[in-house]
């Protein structure tokens, strides 16, 4: 594929790309026309600033910057930590024309959004996610929040960026955990919709895992197309935007109940995926096929240790429960997911039993 290509998310007015390539920051990219006003609130953490934040200034010729640096880690996604970059764009003088800009992994993009839709009721947003994770799932669709204690993302709101800025060079310094993590997300879009891509996910893993950059630029390009086009469909989820949560209902339990940082959200949801496959009642095959993948991807595929009454208790609070019933994503085959509101509670007994074991 060329070394840069543009996908819409096609949302009529809210409309926006996400451009991915190489060589995008140290000024490769003009993100500076993306900024409608004079000045920009750059929101990022102390792990990704030092390596990338002079260099996004670069692109940013023109306009005043200011920064908002958070610490790092999936325990400070609270609704303190939004509140420090809006105290931040306080006392940046930031006007409605102030656009807030999220350099960094999903958790900085979530905080960031946040505070971008909620500052004088909202002000505009650009993400440069810096995560694999966050390139193909956090930073598209204008899902924004933060955590409460207790459940996932309790707290938020839709706010759809202005553009999506990937430049794949940043994944030179991410670590191997993250980027495995970052590739149960893209996993997940191949079992949902497209069985030919996981096809090509099982021919590519040790590819990906070495960081080839075609592979990984198709990779993210192909994510994003099957996000986007799901986003147009239903950008509010109401209906089909919901298969992007398969494994996830199991997947934020698991984080919640073990604490928020222990686990990376991506290894959450690949263990996730297999329990929500069990939940589905595809054959053995077909789950073993997943398995064998996400062990490939290096991503657990059990959850031994976690306390079950905790789990269960945390899926209580999914924002996905529809007239006080659970809402799974399920598999009718490997490619081809659908909603359901109605498993019964011994099912779901007897896939935590397993998980466990």
């Amino acid at each position: 594929m060329p070394t840069h290509s543009t996908i819409t998310v096609d949302l009529g007015e809210r409309s926006y790309p996400i451009v991915i390539g190489d060589g995008f920051l140290d000024g490769g990219f003009d993100l500076a026309s993306h900024v409608g006003g004079a000045d920009c609130v750059v929101v990022s953490n102390e792990i990704v600033a030092p390596l990338y934040l002079e260099s996004l200034k670069a692109c940013l010729a023109g306009k005043t910057v200011h920064e908002a640096l958070l610490p790092d880690g999936e325990t400070y996604k609270t609704q303190a930590a939004s509140a420090a970059v809006i105290d931040r764009l306080v006392a940046a003088g930031a006007n409605r024309d102030t656009t807030v800009i999220a350099l960094g992994g999903g958790v900085v993009g979530d905080i960031a959004g946040f505070a971008a839709a909620t500052y004088m009721r909202g002000v505009p947003f650009i993400q440069v996610p810096t995560t694999l994770l966050a390139q193909v799932d956090s930073s598209v669709g204008g899902k924004t929040g933060v955590n409460h204690p207790g459940g996932k993302n309790l707290v938020g709101a839709f706010h759809q960026p202005e553009i999506v800025l990937i430049d794949t060079d940043t994944l030179d310094t991410l670590p191997d955990r993250e980027l495995s993590a970052g590739l149960a997300e893209i996993i997940k879009h191949g079992a949902i919709v497209d069985i030919d891509y996981l096809a090509w996910l099982e021919d590519k893993m040790p590819a990906l895992l070495e960081r080839r950059p075609g592979p990984l630029a198709h990779a993210i390009a192909r994510s994003c197309e099957i996000k986007a086009a799901v986003v147009a469909e239903d950008e509010r989820e109401r209906g089909r935007r919901a298969l992007l949560n398969f494994g996830h209902t199991f997947g934020h339990a698991i984080e919640n109940s073990v604490g928020y940082g222990e686990w990376l959200h991506g290894e959450a949801v690949a263990v996730g995926m297999l329990m929500a496959a069990a939940l589905s009642g595809i054959d053995m095959e077909q789950q073993n096929r997943l398995r064998a993948l996400i062990e490939a991807a290096r991503l657990p595929t059990n959850v031994k240790g976690v306390d079950m009454q905790k789990l269960r208790a945390a899926m209580n609070l999914d924002k996905k429960i529809v007239d006080k019933q659970l809402r799974f994503i399920q598999l009718e085959t490997l490619g081809e997911a659908y909603i359901r509101d109605d498993v019964p509670e011994e099912r779901i007994a007897a896939v935590l039993a397993r998980a466990g074991t």
